[in-house]
């Protein structure tokens, strides 16, 4: 397994630089150390981009769609070992992580072919001496700075369609899982992807972020990550009017209304809520459930999320694995003291749990009652395995809860009623709405947020938009 930066089709390391040591979470193992890379392997990557991208832009589409097939299929034949690795890296259930790595093939196999679907236009002209045509044409390097929650499907829904349109790459992965992004390098060199098309640096984001913002041959980044973050991205993307793509926090409504079907309501909460343990950003984080099913909901939610089961990710039957990090587990105690501190009761779970030989980083799935809107849980994204749970009477009310909050990622609503099916999914102000689905997420939609969850599109055929330019040509004949 790498451990070295990707630049230029070579494998460099920093030897001057402390290494970045990674741990599997669950507990506290060290997998690997990486190499931690400053400005000048920042800035060496870029020009390998840079000298890489005349020749890739010049190819077809269907050239280009040849080599993201041949890396789909290097995916697909290591799935096993791809899981296993960020089983260790970020903790999520083995199984889950098999479908990570699945749901990463998929943008690439849909970038494939969309790539071959970039159409320009041949427009009326004003005169019968004049024709005007418009190209759309790859807006150059792409950076992409990818999360540690999804640490393969982050990196492969922004490649994808950055390498189908013609850029050449700059991949930034977290600090927290690197090891995922270099096996993903790994096989893209086998792939026989030309050298500089695609390159790796890990280490500091401030630093590598630094050199990335600075560079006025980066044309785009796309970044996931917090909202906080992404305020300082904008900041630092005014210098060069830097193109940006930002898919930001979330802070999930989950609305299940009297006539809803809780045969279909109560997996998709629990999917929802607790995959990946609560750490994604379009899962569920408020729950408002209708006066006439409250308490059938909450008795049926109850005993499904007491069925889970919290250990390590690498051992078979486990649902729930570790929290990423001390400090989520510390933000989602905060998150419950508060809410208890208001008047919340805690229904089931609501604390750490201790496993024998294993980190201080679990958290058992807990289900609170009576969320108010002056609780931190009401208003700040938990990423963890907390469902909050209020009562609503009016479909209006529900509406006006969902939407009272600055972020617009992702909303859940669950009905009967075909009439109000349409009126709640045109009302709620989110980017993604989930009409009786609790997995909205697929490679052939657009995916992303309004409000402070950000801008810009990942999937289907939009995501085409982010990474090409459009030229307008007059001729004169």
């Amino acid at each position: 397994m790498q451990t070295k930066n990707l630049i230029d089709g070579k494998w460099l390391e920093t030897p001057a630089n402390t290494p970045l040591v990674v741990t599997n979470p669950a507990n506290d193992e060290i997998i690997a150390q990486v190499t931690s890379s400053g400005a000048p392997e920042t800035k060496a990557a870029i020009d390998a981009a840079w000298q890489a991208g005349k020749d890739w832009a010049a190819r077809t589409a269907a050239d280009r769609a040849g080599f993201l097939a041949s890396l789909a299929r290097l995916m697909r034949r290591d799935i096993d070992r791809l899981a296993a690795l960020m089983t260790m890296e970020q903790g999520k259930p083995l199984a889950e992580s098999k479908g990570e790595i699945t749901y990463a093939i998929s943008f690439l196999d849909w970038a494939a072919e969309e790539g071959k679907r970039l159409y320009g236009d041949i427009i009326p002209a004003s005169a019968p001496d004049k024709r005007i045509l418009v190209l759309r044409q790859p807006v150059g390097v792409a950076a992409i700075i990818t999360p540690w929650n999804f640490p393969a499907a982050m990196i492969t829904r922004k490649l994808g369609p950055a390498l189908a349109a013609g850029c050449t790459v700059v991949i930034k992965p977290s600090e927290e899982t690197p090891l995922s992004a270099l096996a993903i390098g790994e096989l893209a060199c086998e792939a026989g992807f030309p050298a500089g098309v695609v390159n790796i640096v890990t280490g500091n984001s401030s630093v590598i972020g630094e050199v990335l913002f600075d560079d006025d041959r980066v044309r785009k980044v796309s970044f996931t990550g917090s909202t906080e973050v992404g305020r300082l991205l904008m900041t630092q993307a005014s210098k060069n009017l830097l193109r940006l793509s930002l898919e930001l926090g979330g802070h999930a409504p989950f609305l299940v209304f009297d006539d809803a079907d809780l045969d279909l309501a109560i997996p998709a909460a629990i999917a929802s809520k607790f995959r990946n343990a609560g750490q994604t950003c379009i899962c569920a984080n408020r729950f408002y459930v209708q006066a006439g099913i409250y308490d059938a909901f909450n008795a049926r939610f109850a005993e499904e999320i007491q069925k889970l089961k919290l250990g390590d990710g690498a051992q078979a039957g486990v649902d729930v694995g570790p929290l990423i990090n001390d400090a989520a587990v510390d933000k989602v105690e905060a998150q419950i003291e508060d809410a208890r501190s208001h008047g919340a009761k805690v229904l089931v779970g609501g604390k750490r749990k201790t496993l024998d030989g294993l980190a201080d980083r679990f958290f058992e799935p807990t289900l609170l009652e009576g969320m108010t809107p002056e609780m931190l849980i009401a208003t700040q994204e938990t990423f963890g395995p907390v469902a909050p749970v209020t009562k609503f009477t009016e479909e209006q009310e529900a509406i006006d809860l969902a939407n009272a909050s600055e972020f617009g990622l992702a909303a859940y609503f669950f009905t009967r009623d075909g009439s109000r099916l349409m009126r709640v999914a045109e009302a709620l102000e989110y980017g993604i709405i989930g009409a009786n689905d609790g997995g909205p997420s697929t490679a052939q939609a657009p995916f992303g947020g309004v409000k402070h969850s950000g801008f810009g599109r990942e999937g289907g055929r939009y995501v085409m938009d982010e990474y090409t330019e459009i030229k307008y040509i007059s001729w004169q004949l």
